[in-house]
Parts: C-alpha cells; structure tokens; sequence
C-alpha cells in the first residue's frame, strides 16, 4: 500500500497535464491518431478512448456487502451497503433496520419454489461450519507451493497462516453458538487473515435465495427479491446430494453449511486494507453484478461469450445429455427442499426452454409476471450448463473423454472477435503450465476459452498463457490490448481454499508492476471476482432473463483516468466488460442473442440503480473521466 501512496501526486500531475495540454491543443496530444478524437493502441487500431490496454483481473466468491459492508466513501460520494442502509453499524453490530436482514426459514414438500411457504424466521443463526476450510495452512501442509509467484515477496508469508485449527465439515468453534438473525462480522471472532468455511454457490439456490417474486414489488424493490432465504436453503439441501438421500438424523450442519453464507468484513475497522485503499483512490462500482446466478463455470463462460453454453456433439449440433446430469431441484419425495438430482457429481444442465423441465416454470413464470417480462433467452432443445462442469479440452488442446464434461462448444468469444478484428489479447491463468508447482491450482472451469474449439484446435490456444508470461509482457513490452488474467485457487479469495489477503496481495502486484511500467498511462485495471459466493448481499437484483442477474459482487477500476475515489451506481454485470471492449475498440456485439446486444441503461428518477429502460446493462464508461475531446459519449440506451 505505502508503495502505491508514493505515486499519487505523480499520477495526478500526469493526468492533468493530459487535460491541460488537451485545452491548450487538441493536436498536441491526439493519442496517436491524426485527428485528435480516437486513440490508437499497441497494434495502431484505433480506440474511442485514451484506453489502449484492459487488464481484467478476476478473484473468485465475494459480494459487494461481503468485502464492502462498512465501506464509507469520500465526502460527496454515496454507497449503497449494509452500513448505509442502517443493517450493521460501524462496530459491525446489529444496526436499527438489522431486521431487513432477518433469515426466514420456509417449507417446500412438492416441487421447486422460488417463493415456498415461509414459516417463522431463525431465533438465532446456526453455527457457521468450517466446510473445507484448512485446519493447517496451505503453504505448511504442502512446502512445494511455496514461495508463490503470484506475490510480492512481503505478502508470501499469508500462505503460512490462518488456518481454521479444526476438522473439515464440522460445526466452527472459533464463532459462538447463538449469533443474531442477520448478517455478522467475520473479524468479531477471527483475525482477518484466517481460513473460513465456504457457502453454497449454485444456480438453483441462489435463485432460492433470493425469494424473487412479482407479488413482493414495490417502488423500492422493483424486483421482488427478498434476500430473505440465504441460509434456510443452505441448511436444507447445500451443494445437493448428487442424487443420494438426505441424512439421517437431519441437522442445521448436516449440509455442511450452517450460517457461513451470513459473514461479512468491516472496512470501518481496518479489514481488507487494499481494496479500501483502491476504492478511495480509483473508481468503486456498488451496483456491478455476476451474470448468472450459481457459480464459478458458467460465470466464466458469461464473461467470455456474453452467454450461456449448452450440451452439444461437440460440432454446434445440441444433444440431451446424460439422464444423471440433467439438473432437478424438486424436493426429493418425503424431504423438505432436498433437491432430487443436484451436485457437483450430478445435475448441472437444464432445458429451460421446456417449462416441464424440473426447475423451470417458477423462474420462466416470474420472468413473465414482471412488467417488462424479460424474455428467458432459451433456445428449443438445448440443455445449458448451469453449474460447473469442466471444459471440453484440456490445457493442451486435447480432448476431454472421462469425467463430469460439457462437450466442445461452438458458442463464439470475445477472443474469437478480437482476432478477428486484429486486436491482441489473452488469457493468463496462474498454474496453467504444465509441471510447475502450481499446476494443480490452475482453475480450467475459469478459462472461458478452454470450452471453445474455435480457440482449442487453432493457432488461437497460444493465447492461453501462464502467469509468468504476463509480467514478462510487462516487462519485454509485449503487452496484448486486452489480458484477462486469473489467480490460480490459493490466490483467488475464494472461501475455505482462499481468503481475501491473498486477492488482495495479488491484485496489489499487478498494480504495482503495471504503475511501474511504460503501460500506466493508458491502461484500465478492472478487479472483480465471478460471483458471489452465496454470501449475503442486500442489493437489487435486475431480471434480465433466465440465467440471472445475481447478487452484487465487487468492481474497482485502476486507471489515469478513474482517480478520485468515486462510487458510480450505474446496472453493470460481467457482460459489460465485453461491452466496453466492444465499444472502446467499436466492434459489433458478439452474436445476435448475446447480452452486450442489452442497451445502457436509463436510471430511473430518484433511484440510480435501477433502469428504466431494462433489461439493460452498462458498458462502464461511467467508471472514468476521460478528456472530453477523447471520449465517445455515445447516448443512455445505446447498443451496438
């Protein structure tokens, strides 16, 4: 952090020479073209912006109010969060509208309910379980992955400490019996630095969740969504039984969750260092959402396609897939909301085109009972991946044949139309090279490109690289236009295997290497993570089809020119990183059916987070402030 401070007033000059010198001559400082109105970036395409390299960097399973609950912004700035919304305190305590976080417990006998029958809230919060999380640090039981690459030399000792002390899937002693019904700080009873368990993150729950219903809108929840069921579902089903019966006898811990989905960190009194430090100084989005609900895989996939992937042949020709894997989150017979084949061995592909389909009349019927009855986006006979499975393809282009796989996929990416345009890019997956020590840290369900034969089979694999080859880009000026560069699963902040230190110490190093280099002065950082986690967050959620939205997740954007410690409120998703691409280098949206074919959105009056004019989502032009001689303002409502 001290190391960042060093450069502020240095990257202020830096940026007000820009718009200085721009009023003094708008030819002096054209960014390279020869009309002063566009840029042009290390290859000579032209951009609308001063942008001539995105670096996209993509942690895993945080919510907004999970990392950002206590935030408090600049004098000037607002934030929408726990705090703000008067649920905790600053202390981290119960705060006067604590209740709007109750956790209802709920009963469904029959078939899948977005909205079951409530029945009388929690007393208290079960204990949070420990899950997965490591009774000995990472870096202790397993030496050889130590020192990590992925750190600055200061912050590698994080790897060595924090672990839980405890067995695996067992209720967490280190949090008392008996926490309030609402949403808890993490740091009240664990250092920052420790290991926690990890909630569920999967399509069918996190729909279940959020208690989405057209009978709860009003003014101030235009959705319905009431957040209201994030540990009740937790309880009763988890991460699903891959099609096996419940225990017996059942418990609250008998899923292995407990209340872990209910913690969160307080910035107010000193959690999460950095990524405080970046919001205070860069650009904070609180309105930023994943773009499926569920998690990690198809996520991923949204971010790189701006859609979602279906079972195939593996040549574009749809197939059904196995009966085992088909999704169906129907109360097994004689349990209460235990799904009947769910799970990472089991169901992860569903035909929401048929409203017969287990799972898929409550969320279609929603979708049309909403004013602006978004449309499902489920084309006739195709079963979409809705959860993780792995790619198609190994690392090294050959064929997956065993295990729990979606075929190879036809499905075009933004890699495929950045080629196309000539524009360079790739993707850096920490591990991805074979026989290093982090090899089996690599996340393939992370690649959005290793799901695609266009990008598999061609010459277009070389763009898939390892994190070394990024910071020697860096370093040898090689940089691509566009990097999207992943931590491997010790580094990403993901609960129970990760914590959000070591994000954070990544993210730091790509920072200060990038601000150390010749690329700083052109370059946008954008930090986020695929989703939620199953951590509570008390944002609005906009319907936009059948995937999702889902809840809030974080985006902070390091760039020049997104200097002054502002929170911007505009809808964004994952799909709006492709929007901005799209439009900072004017290319066409991916396909016809994408999302980057959603307008910008219009706020409504009074509520900046909600559009108006929806289903729509941003292209993050809001998170800056370019010169105005070098910004394409396009229009509100604007599509490609």
């Amino acid at each position: 952090m001290k190391r960042l401070k060093r450069w502020g007033f240095l990257s202020w000059a830096i940026s007000f020479f820009m718009v200085f010198n721009a009023a003094l001559s708008p030819i002096a400082v054209a960014w390279g073209d020869d009309n002063g109105s566009h840029s042009k970036d290390s290859k000579g395409i032209r951009t609308t912006t001063p942008i001539r390299h995105v670096i996209i960097v993509i942690g895993e399973n945080r919510s907004f109010d999970n990392l950002f609950a206590t935030y408090e912004p600049a004098d000037g700035q607002t934030v929408m969060n726990l705090l703000s919304e008067g649920i905790v305190t600053e202390k981290g305590m119960p705060g006067p509208n604590f209740d709007a976080a109750r956790q209802d417990t709920a009963q469904d006998l029959v078939t899948y309910q977005l909205n079951p029958m409530i029945t009388p809230p929690y007393m208290v919060l079960p204990v949070p379980n420990t899950t997965y999380a490591p009774s000995v640090p990472w870096a202790v039981a397993t030496p050889s992955l130590f020192p990590d690459p992925g750190l600055e030399s200061a912050q590698e000792s994080l790897l060595q400490t924090g672990g839980t002390g405890e067995p695996n899937n067992v209720p967490d002693t280190r949090f008392p019996s008996g926490l309030p019904n609402g949403p808890y700080q993490i740091t009240h009873y664990v250092p920052y630095d420790s290991y926690t368990g990890d909630p569920v993150h999967r399509f069918f729950q996190m729909w279940q969740q959020s208690r989405c219903t057209a009978s709860n809108i009003t003014a101030a929840n235009p959705s319905g969504c009431a957040h209201d069921l994030y540990t009740w579902v937790a309880v009763q089903t988890g991460t699903g039984g891959s099609g096996t019966s419940p225990p017996s006898p059942f418990t609250d811990q008998s899923t292995d969750q407990g209340s872990v989905q209910m913690g969160f960190y307080n910035m107010a009194t000193g959690d999460a260092p950095y990524f405080k430090w970046l919001a205070d100084h860069f650009a904070l989005s609180d309105n930023y959402h994943q773009a499926v609900m569920g998690g990690t895989g198809a996520n991923h996939v949204m971010l790189g396609t701006g859609d979602a992937d279906w079972y195939s042949d593996g040549k574009g020709r749809p197939e059904t897939p196995p009966t085992l894997q088909i999704e169906n989150p129907d109360p097994l017979k004689g349990t209460d909301d235990w799904y009947t084949q769910d799970g990472y061995s089991g169901g992860s592909f569903v035909n929401c085109s048929d409203s017969f389909q287990p799972g898929v009349l409550p969320i279609v019927s929603y979708l049309n009972d909403l004013p602006a009855s978004p449309n499902p986006r489920c084309e006739p006979d195709r079963f979409y991946l809705l959860n993780n499975y792995n790619p198609g393809y190994h690392r090294d282009g050959s064929l997956r044949t065993s295990g729990f796989y979606i075929p190879p996929s036809t499905v075009k990416t933004i890699g495929d139309e950045l080629f196309d345009y000539h524009i360079s890019w790739a993707y850096y997956g920490e591990g991805f090279h074979a026989g290093t020590p982090r090899t089996a840290e690599y996340c393939n369900i992370c690649n959005p490109f290793q799901y695609a034969t266009s990008i598999m089979t061609t010459p277009l694999i070389k763009n898939i690289q390892g994190l070394s080859d990024f910071y020697n880009a860096i370093g040898n000026k090689t940089l691509p236009s566009i990097s999207i560069v992943k931590p491997d699963g010790l580094l990403d902040g993901h609960p129970a295997s990760g914590k959000p230190g070591l994000l954070e110490g990544f993210v730091q190093k790509v920072v200060d290497t990038v601000h150390d280099s010749t690329y700083w002065k052109d370059t946008a950082i954008f930090v986020t993570v695929d989703e939620s986690g199953g951590y509570y967050d008390s944002g609005y959620i906009q319907p936009l089809d059948f995937f999702g939205d889902g809840a809030r997740v974080p985006l902070l954007v390091i760039s020049p020119f997104s200097e002054g410690g502002r929170v911007i409120h505009t809808y964004y998703d994952h799909v709006s990183l492709l929007k901005f691409i799209e439009r900072n280098w004017s290319l066409p949206a991916l396909t016809r059916r994408s999302r980057d074919n959603f307008p910008n959105p219009v706020a409504h009056d009074g509520n900046p987070y909600v559009p108006v004019n929806g289903p729509a989502i941003g292209d993050l032009m809001d998170m800056f402030h370019f010169p105005d001689d070098h910004h394409d303002h396009g229009g509100e409502g604007q599509s490609h």
